[in-house]
């Protein structure tokens, strides 16, 4: 009896391509848990972007270029981690 759990698109896959979807999920799971260290630093970068932005003289702005840099990051590579995860959630 097929597993109902399952999306009816995963129920008959060979095992190469279990392995194959598994591997795309272990990657889109290494690409969250990247995302969320980037956002930690991303935390850390905001307790200095408002001084940043209020004394640092014209253009000259690192701690907000490394907060955007972190967010984008952050967006980047939770989106492409959520895709690449998407599917039944393996249980570990």
């Amino acid at each position: 009896m097929a597993n109902s759990l399952l999306p009816p698109e995963e129920r008959n896959l060979t095992p190469d391509q279990v392995e194959a979807l598994d591997k795309r999920r272990e990657w889109g799971h290494t690409l969250l848990v990247i995302a969320c260290q980037f956002a930690v630093i991303a935390t850390v970068l905001l307790l200095w972007v408002g001084q940043d932005l209020t004394y640092s003289p014209g253009w000259v702005h690192p701690m907000a270029y490394y907060f955007a840099i972190a967010v984008g990051l952050v967006a980047v590579l939770g989106v492409t981690g959520l895709a690449l995860r998407s599917g039944t959630p393996r249980i570990d």
